[in-house]
């Protein structure tokens, strides 16, 4: 298999490493395939095979992601003992139209008929996912994200797609200076990242089971003691009252900047001692004329509703400043997606890092993939009202 674009270095090794997800043998890959491919397959080695070229697109615009999908299709025609060219019109991380074809293959119709399930599966997801990515990134260009994603995906090989798609949303906004997702939260995935590790500290459960925020934090120092230290505040609902209880109980950590407050403050509630008319009131202090605009209901909830919204974060870093802990860092999660970081954007909002799995996309049915054949035997033939995949076919033929 030859491409006329290729993944950096970095991108080539993860899709190696990762790509791997999926079966490569005939009678699994038929068993989950439409039934009407495996027809097809028969119907054409009954009346003779031929060479097609099938072109890729999405609806909507993307990022191109679609190492996971090529290195599986690698796999699968080694595996089957089958040549196949694959042109990747669009680098990986590069900005995709609406439409534009992301791959042309071109290999016997035998082999690929029965692919174009699972080819589809693995693709259009994961374009979408690098898109919202690349955007969150882009909305709070300063602010690094983590991605946190694995918990809301429904399997192993959906999480991989997404930890894909987060680390090429990312790499793709931090050509462009963002800091993008520096890290993730689980060890299978780390690689994306260029991390061995998974990211994070602890969950409501040990807040749970150690009885207060802050004797959670001081189990956690004693087995991890020379980690940095994130606590999640928001267990008991006393968001402000917890957090300086533990800067006053590690004081070294707070001074040195190793001490950070995680607000994952539940929708149904505000931030400790805040309130509506309140929320109002922090943004007035801190950046006046970002509520004076005209809001939606949803950006209103994102900078003065329940939650973790934009006045709860400086109403934190009020509190830590105040109480002389200006160095402790202010780790956010719940609901980040594109609108959201643009709102905490505009509010300016104290954030040190960003905790989400929203690049996860929210309309799956924009995630849909459509593959057509657009040349038989060499012969350029497509569905009416598809004549558009027709442009870039012959286009970059050369080969690397």
């Amino acid at each position: 298999m030859n491409t006329t674009k290729t993944p950096s270095k970095a991108s080539e090794t993860l899709a190696r490493a990762y790509g791997v997800a999926g079966p490569r043998d005939k009678d699994t890959i038929l068993s989950r395939a439409d039934a009407y491919f495996g027809r097809t397959r028969q119907i054409v080695e009954h009346f003779g095979d031929c060479e097609v070229t099938y072109a890729v697109f999405i609806r909507r615009p993307v990022i191109a992601a679609c190492g996971l999908a090529v290195t599986w299709l690698k796999n699968v025609a080694q595996e089957q003992g089958f040549s196949l060219e694959c042109r990747e019109v669009y680098a990986e991380g590069e900005w995709v139209g609406a439409g534009e074809p992301l791959l042309y293959l071109t290999g016997p119709f035998t082999h690929l008929a029965p692919l174009e399930t699972l080819l589809l599966q693995k693709l259009g997801a994961a374009c979408v996912a690098a898109h919202n990515a690349y955007q969150m990134c882009l909305a709070l260009p300063e602010v690094p994200f983590l991605a946190m994603e694995a918990r809301h995906c429904s399997g192993y090989e959906m999480q991989e797609q997404m930890g894909y798609a987060a680390g090429v949303g990312s790499r793709a906004a931090q050509r462009e200076g963002a800091r993008g997702f520096v890290g993730n939260a689980n060890d299978a995935t780390a690689g994306f990242f260029g991390l061995e590790r998974g990211l994070g500290t602890m969950p409501h459960a040990l807040i749970g089971y150690a009885g207060s925020t802050l004797r959670a934090a001081e189990m956690y120092a004693e087995v991890f003691p020379n980690d940095p230290l994130t606590v999640l505040v928001d267990y008991f609902g006393q968001e402000i009252t917890d957090s300086l209880e533990v800067c006053r109980r590690f004081p070294e950590h707070a001074a040195q900047g190793r001490l950070s407050v995680r607000l994952d403050t539940h929708g149904g509630r505000f931030l400790e001692g805040l309130d509506p008319q309140s929320s109002y009131a922090v943004l007035e202090r801190y950046t006046p004329g970002t509520i004076r605009r005209y809001r939606s209901d949803r950006e209103l909830r994102d900078l003065v509703g329940t939650g973790v919204s934009a006045a709860a974060i400086w109403r934190m870093r009020e509190a830590l400043n105040e109480a002389g802990f200006p160095k402790v860092k202010i780790v956010v999660s719940s609901g980040f997606n594109v609108d959201k970081c643009t709102a905490m954007h505009e509010a300016h909002a104290p954030i040190d890092v960003v905790g989400t799995g929203s690049f996860i996309p929210n309309h799956w049915s924009e995630t849909y993939a459509t593959a057509d054949i657009v040349s038989y035997n060499g012969d350029l033939r497509v569905k009416i009202g598809r004549e558009f995949l027709l442009g870039k076919v012959q286009a970059g033929k050369e080969t690397l």
